[in-house]
């Protein structure tokens, strides 16, 4: 079994953080599919990327599926990131729901496809989840997450089938040496960090671990544990990580609650004491940025180098 991909040594200066492709649709403003433009045009793209700062990249599956791009055509994509002086830790799924009774069978051959390939680009981590599409009303609504989602099914043996799947990815991640981190997302199995936690234990293979996205919880208009249980809970799990922040109000005395997005260090989370904790655990994962609203790459650049900031000063 070949070893998990070695970061090396890491510290402030060269811990990977990623930039998510969460602002870009796959759909261009022309009407075609980013999935059939020229090198040409995914440079120009990656352009920014490299603009903000970055040096890192996720090239996220709402962007582009590198898994369903033939063999010339991710040659020239891995060559238009090489180009642009960009290396990629992780790969990361979006909506695709393995825990689904349908959509989860059927989308096991795209998710090894896809463990293939992040194997290629020598990253380290696939990241796949259990939630599947935005609903029509979440569309509608200016901040999907404002409105309830699909549910994961709670019967016995849709959990033992989700679990023999992700056992089976865990497995061949092994073989080529990356890794699995589940994207905790709210009403799945991974849905609060208490769930998690005992999810990552049933699943039980070395393989497959947590990507403790906090964030998709803490924005929730509903009662959820208070972040710093989350983050004890999840970080012994870490095995990569998007980061994101929200404020958060909550009125004991009427109920309400609302939230909106922020950078990292005027949110809920603490993430000087959250990755301080996770570090002290061993988590050596890769981090990536994402944000919702307004000029999300420029947010994400700002909480790049709000990271650096609190990351070791000395090699880990």
């Amino acid at each position: 079994m070949p070893p998990l991909k070695d970061f090396g040594p890491l510290n402030r200066k060269n811990w990977p953080i990623a930039a998510a492709m969460i602002q870009y649709a796959n759909i261009a403003p022309d009407g075609s599919s980013v999935q059939d433009q020229s090198a040409e045009q995914w440079a120009i793209t990656l352009r920014d990327i490299t603009g903000a700062g970055f040096t890192e990249l996720d090239p996220t599956d709402c962007w582009i599926r590198v898994a369903d791009l033939s063999p010339v055509r991710l040659a020239e994509f891995q060559h238009v990131v090489q180009q642009a002086g960009l290396t990629v830790p992780a790969i990361s799924t979006a909506r695709k729901n393995l825990a689904h009774p349908t959509t989860g069978p059927e989308i096991m051959p795209y998710c090894h496809r896809l463990i293939d390939v992040a194997a290629s680009f020598g990253a380290r981590t696939v990241c796949v989840g259990l939630f599947g599409a935005l609903t029509d009303a979440q569309k509608q609504a200016l901040w999907f997450w404002t409105v309830d989602g699909e549910k994961t099914s709670e019967a016995p043996a849709d959990r033992a089938a989700t679990i023999a799947r992700l056992r089976e990815l865990g497995a061949h991640a092994a073989e080529v040496g990356v890794d699995i981190a589940l994207e905790m997302y709210e009403d799945t199995y991974i849905g609060t960090a208490r769930g998690a936690a005992q999810f990552i234990q049933d699943v039980d293979h070395p393989s497959v671990g947590l990507n403790p996205d906090l964030g998709n919880l803490i924005r929730l208009h509903r009662p959820v544990e208070h972040w710093k249980e989350m983050v004890d809970l999840t970080m012994p799990f870490t095995r990569y990580w998007h980061v994101k922040n929200y404020a958060r109000i909550e009125d004991a005395k009427t109920g309400f609650i609302a939230s909106t997005p922020v950078s990292l260090e005027m949110g809920l989370i603490n993430y000087r004491y959250a990755i301080g904790l996770a570090i002290s655990l061993g988590f050596r994962g890769a981090l990536c940025c994402e944000h919702y609203g307004g000029d999300g790459l420029s947010v994400s650049a700002t909480n790049r180098e709000y990271l650096r900031s609190i990351l070791p000063d000395h090699d880990v």
